[in-house]
């Protein structure tokens, strides 16, 4: 899988600028953006995941990032076993602690 995600990048004048990577597939960071942001708004396992990374310092469009390959994982190992999409089967006991 190619990257999808938040790439930090240097200008000439030497400031560091923050974006999301062009380097992947435009199509599955296009697909993947709006359900990513409204899983880290309703879903609150995935909250409490995306929130965890905003505490420890990343930016909102990193974390954001973050679950987006996080369900990308999700789906691609969906379609491998031929199971139902449960995002609670990707994140971690903490998380799942956090949101109760």
């Amino acid at each position: 899988m190619k990257a999808i995600c938040y790439r930090p990048f240097r200008e000439r004048r030497g400031t560091c600028q923050h974006r999301l990577s062009k380097a992947g597939n435009s199509y599955l960071r296009t697909a993947l953006f709006m359900p990513a942001l409204s899983a880290a708004t309703h879903d609150a396992i995935v909250r409490a995941f995306y929130q965890s990374l905003i505490q420890r310092g990343k930016k909102k469009m990193q974390a954001l990032c973050a679950v987006m390959r996080k369900m990308l994982t999700g789906i691609w190992a969906c379609l491998k076993l031929n199971l139902p999409f449960d995002s609670s089967k990707l994140f971690s006991e903490e998380h799942k602690k956090a949101c109760a």
